[in-house]
């Protein structure tokens, strides 16, 4: 749906380029806001595989009514505007909520000691989700501009067919029901605030305690306020990655733009059909070629690397944009006299060309200007771009994905999942902000993006070097004798180093074991 969106708000709502490209952000923005109120109902009250089924019929109902708003027959253009923002909010809340939703129960299928299949399960996940993304970039401008209905292209059909797809996926998705392991809702981080409550209270009156969330020990388990903590040492990192996000998103706003100036081909594409070849290659080649090198390339590396390949792709967008720009192009016609009162007017050729006498050191020279047609840069100029960026989201968002399962408490990996969409938000927000409020030319603002991510891939890289990493399996060994709350001398990081101590030795055994057994 979104590889037509821009196009129908400037065709057929008859919107500028600037509008779209606001609009289009803020709806993007807002499919990656509504995850927390998806996480908070699947971890809290529903669970994973409740909260997918009902906020995919809020997905589905919501590409009905933007296909009704599609219609031309059906009120004015401010019906059409209404009918077609109300469907973006209900497929936000829809899409959004189902988000952390289902990476986290495609994890809580695999058991603890499964890492390995798990890490893969996310691979091919990501690449089953650019596969249909690959898909809608090739069926939806068919729909729109080759089926012809109501007299003009079809947006109507472009977005019905999305919510037939989704039906048939939500039967499939419920019929195997029986074969899922479902987790149960538990703890969020909505406790969070009697920590803080009990703080404010009692602060003056008891000894300081070793971390704010230990104020909370009075009426939740040490468990709990544990997992909360491993939650917020994430989202804490998460920070950073906003900027990542407000580069990547602009592939379907100010790329498909500068596309449009082009001779438009399937790059628009590129990234989806990329990322099918791109996710094999470097999990089966490049990272375990790492490996052998004695490298330890951790998820953070893989991610702060992903940001400079983003930035590099804004780079190469920039010098495309330079060239797509109107150029003028001057040549040489005659010598003659210096003649003053021709200096500033303009002159035409026998081709009725336009251009200008100018004062040369060897008398006046005619110097014609002509226009050349954007269509004449090539759209494979665009290709060094996506190649850039497809291999920035391999190492960023697919390693990411995986991090923010591996790093969450069982009983909130929605939640996190919902912290690591929430930076997609804001990036977008980002670009709302730039494209609105910057006012500069388009080469400019993307070299301005491009520098911007370098400083925060800077910041993130120190950010990565002080995080420890976790597993929340180590939780079934700190908390072995049970814990019903309360009490506690908030020792919780001593004892997490002792338990990430014995996990790294019992990795490296098995690592060696499994290498003795491949030899």
């Amino acid at each position: 749906m979104k590889a037509v969106l821009t196009l129908y708000f400037i065709n057929y709502l008859h919107w500028d380029k600037d509008l779209s490209t606001a609009v289009y952000h803020a709806f993007s923005s807002l499919c990656y806001f509504t995850p927390v109120l998806g996480a908070l109902i699947a971890d809290s009250w529903l669970g994973r595989f409740k909260t997918i089924i009902y906020l995919s019929l809020v997905y589905v109902l919501g590409h009905v009514v933007k296909s009704t708003g599609a219609i031309p027959a059906v009120g004015e253009n401010v019906t059409h505007v209404v009918l077609s923002m109300t469907g973006l909010v209900l497929i936000a809340f829809g899409t959004g909520g189902i988000k952390p939703c289902v990476a986290a129960f495609g994890g809580d299928q695999f058991e603890k000691e499964h890492t390995e299949e798990r890490r893969k399960f996310f691979s091919i996940f990501y690449m089953a989700i650019n596969a249909g993304s690959l898909l809608s970039t090739i069926i939806t401008p068919i729909l729109r501009g080759d089926v012809q209905c109501f007299g003009g292209d079809c947006y109507a059909l472009a977005f019905g067919v999305p919510a037939a797809l989704m039906i048939i996926a939500l039967v499939v998705f419920v019929a195997g029901s029986t074969l899922y392991t479902k987790s149960p809702p538990g703890g969020n981080v909505l406790r969070c605030p009697f920590a803080l409550r009990n703080r404010w209270r009692n602060s003056s009156r008891e000894p300081r305690r070793a971390h704010w969330l230990d104020w909370a020990q009075e009426k939740y388990s040490k468990r709990l306020i544990y997992e909360i903590k491993m939650v917020l040492r994430v989202l804490v990192l998460f920070i950073p990655l906003p900027m990542f996000w407000a580069l990547f998103d602009q592939q379907g706003s100010r790329w498909t733009l500068q596309a449009t100036r082009m001779n438009m081909g399937i790059v628009s594409m590129l990234n989806s059909l990329l990322i099918l070849v791109f996710v094999p290659i470097f999990d089966m080649i490049l990272y375990p070629l790492i490996g052998l090198c004695k490298i330890k390339f951790m998820p953070l590396k893989k991610m702060a690397i992903g940001m400079v390949l983003a930035a590099l792709a804004f780079v190469a967008a920039t010098v495309v944009e330079l060239n797509v720009t109107v150029r003028r192009s001057y040549f040489h016609c005659l010598s003659f006299l210096y003649h003053p009162e021709l200096c500033s007017n303009p002159v035409r050729d026998a081709q009725n060309q336009v251009g200008r006498f100018l004062q040369g050191p060897e008398g006046l020279r005619a110097f014609k200007m002509l226009d050349i047609q954007a269509n004449d840069v090539h759209i494979t100029w665009q290709i060094p771009q996506y190649v850039l960026i497809t291999a920035a989201e391999v190492m960023f968002s697919v390693t990411g994905l995986e991090f923010s399962y591996s790093q969450a408490p069982p009983n909130m990996k929605s939640v996190v999942q919902a912290g690591w969409l929430l930076t997609v938000a804001f990036g977008n927000v980002i670009v709302l902000i730039v494209a609105e409020g910057a006012g500069l030319k388009q080469w400019m603002e993307f070299l301005l993006f491009a520098s911007l991510l370098i400083v925060v891939c800077i910041i993130f890289s120190i950010m990565a070097h002080l995080y420890t990493y976790v597993s929340p399996e180590q939780l079934d060994t700190m908390f072995q004798d049970g814990d019903g709350g309360g009490g506690g001398d908030g020792n919780d990081d001593g004892d997490l180093k002792k338990c990430q101590t014995e996990q790294l030795s019992l990795i490296a055994v098995a690592r060696e074991k499994e290498k003795c057994s491949t030899d």
